[in-house]
Order: structure tokens, then C-alpha cells, then sequence
């Protein structure tokens, strides 16, 4: 086994990426999401590497301080999926069992659906499909309602402030039942200079004028009906956005949080779909 930290260069860009399993094992790409860090894979990696998988969890762009460009449109999920995938060239991945986590999961699914080639399997966790959530917001009062603290990401300075004051109260709040010590980490990590304007810029980048092919690779879906951000119309509506292989997963009694929550549940649907690839 070989655990460790790795700084990898795209073009101007430097990344921090976590590794973990046998250097010659089949890698698998994990993906985090808002407001966290490479560190919400810490409980499925060792399960990952346990089964023979060397894994690679990066600080996304934003998150990585060496790699926070300072424009916006830099973080509009074209692009977003353009660097994942110049990451993995940079890091030797011809290809790869893709898995992302929130806005980790819009990536890896823009990964598979435009970039087919560098994607093995793909599991994808808590956010469905982008068309499926997009049509579901459209549809469902109650998905809109779940999906209004967006309103306010979209607010520039204003909402940096909102959740950074009192100790970051309120975006601790967003954190809900994940480890205090994990909350901790995440609050000090986005209360750096940038750090938390470069994460919100996610959101402020988002747009459904460049639809998210289907995806034609071997998928799972992995949701929790305690999810307060994803519903069950748009969970349900992601089985039309794929055409290829699809398993839909379930987790009761489970928050948004997946990877901290409920690791061996997801680490078991990632080691299951890898085994179809």
C-alpha cells in the first residue's frame, strides 16, 4: 500500500491530490463536492485500497490553493470537466472508475457524458444526472424549495459573508451531521483568502445552456432519502439520462453526506460497479 500526497502540475495549475492502494492497482478517480475537501473520501479509501484499487482524491479546482483561478467562468462545468480530464492525463490516467460526491458527481457526470473515453464506470453520488435535477427543479415545487439556498451562493460578497460570520454558523449548518473534526477542517480550509469566492463560483457559473450528454457508460446512482438538497423526482429521473448499464442505489436513513455517513455502503456500490467495468 502506498498512502500519500501528491502536488501535480496542469499547465499553470497545481493540484493536491491524496492517493491511497497499491501503486499498480486500477485507479479510480473520487470527486468531492461543496463545502468539502479531498478529506470526505477518508473512510471509502482505505475500502477502496483494501480490494486492490489505487485511488486518487484531488482538491478540485478552487479548493486546490495553487490551482483558484481568479474568473469565474472557470469553473462553468465544461471546463471544469476539461481540466478533470487534463488532470488525469497529467496523472498517467489514460482512464479511470470515476466517482464524485455533490458537485464532484455534476462533474463526473460531464466527465462521462462528454468525455466517454476516460471514463470506465462512472458512480455517481447524492446529485443526479444535471438534465434529470434541471427538469426536476422545472417540475417539482418540492425540488425548487431544496434547491433555494442557491439563491443566495449566487449573491457575491454577500454570501461569503453569510457563511463565514459567527464562526461560520451557517455553514456549518449546511454541513449538518458530518464529524466535527471534518466540519472543522472544511470551515479553516474555505476561510482562507479566495478560497470560499472560488467554491461558490461553481454556482455562479451554473448553467442549463449546454445540456450534459447521456451517458452511454456502465452507471450507478447513489442516493439517500434523507437527502435535504436531492429529492426523489429528480433521483427517479436520472435512469432516462443514461444509456448504457444502470444501477440505481438507495440508502435509507442516510444524509447528503454519503462518504462520511455511510462509507462501506458506498465503497461496496463502487467496488460492485467497478467489477462490471
Amino acid at each position: 500500500m502506498s498512502a500519500g500526497l501528491l502536488q501535480v502540475d496542469v499547465g499553470d495549475l497545481v493540484f493536491d491530490v491524496r492517493t491511497d492502494g497499491p501503486e499498480d492497482g486500477r485507479p479510480v478517480l473520487l470527486l468531492h463536492g461543496f463545502p468539502q475537501t479531498s478529506l470526505s473520501w477518508s473512510a471509502v479509501t482505505p475500502l477502496l485500497a483494501e480490494a486492490g484499487l489505487r485511488t486518487y482524491a484531488p482538491d478540485q479546482l478552487g479548493y486546490s490553493p495553487g490551482a483558484r483561478p481568479g474568473e469565474t467562468d472557470a469553473y462553468a462545468l465544461p471546463a471544469l470537466a476539461a481540466v478533470t480530464a487534463d488532470l488525469m492525463t497529467a496523472l498517467d490516467l489514460p482512464t479511470a472508475d470515476v466517482v464524485g460526491h455533490d458537485w464532484g458527481a455534476n462533474v463526473a457526470w460531464a466527465l462521462a457524458g462528454w468525455h466517454p473515453d476516460r471514463v470506465r464506470t462512472l458512480t455517481a453520488v447524492s446529485v443526479p444526472h444535471p438534465t434529470a435535477y434541471t427538469l426536476a427543479y422545472r417540475a417539482d415545487p418540492e425540488q425548487r424549495e431544496r434547491s433555494a439556498y442557491i439563491k443566495l451562493f449566487w449573491q457575491r460578497e454577500k454570501a461569503e459573508r453569510v457563511l463565514l460570520e459567527d464562526d461560520a454558523r451557517r455553514l456549518r449548518r449546511i454541513l449538518g451531521d458530518v464529524p466535527a473534526e471534518a466540519v472543522d477542517t472544511y470551515v479553516a480550509h474555505l476561510s482562507a483568502p479566495g478560497a470560499l469566492t472560488a467554491a461558490l463560483d461553481w454556482y455562479r457559473a451554473m448553467s442549463s445552456s449546454t445540456p450534459v450528454d447521456p451517458v452511454g457508460v456502465p452507471t450507478t446512482y447513489v442516493w439517500s432519502d434523507e437527502d435535504m438538497a436531492v429529492g426523489r423526482t429528480a433521483a427517479r429521473a436520472c435512469a432516462d439520462q443514461v444509456t448504457g448499464d444502470y444501477r440505481f442505489v438507495e440508502l435509507p436513513g442516510v444524509s447528503h453526506w454519503i462518504p462520511e455517513k455511510a462509507p462501506r455502503e458506498l465503497a461496496a456500490a463502487v467496488l460492485d460497479r467497478v467489477a462490471t467495468g
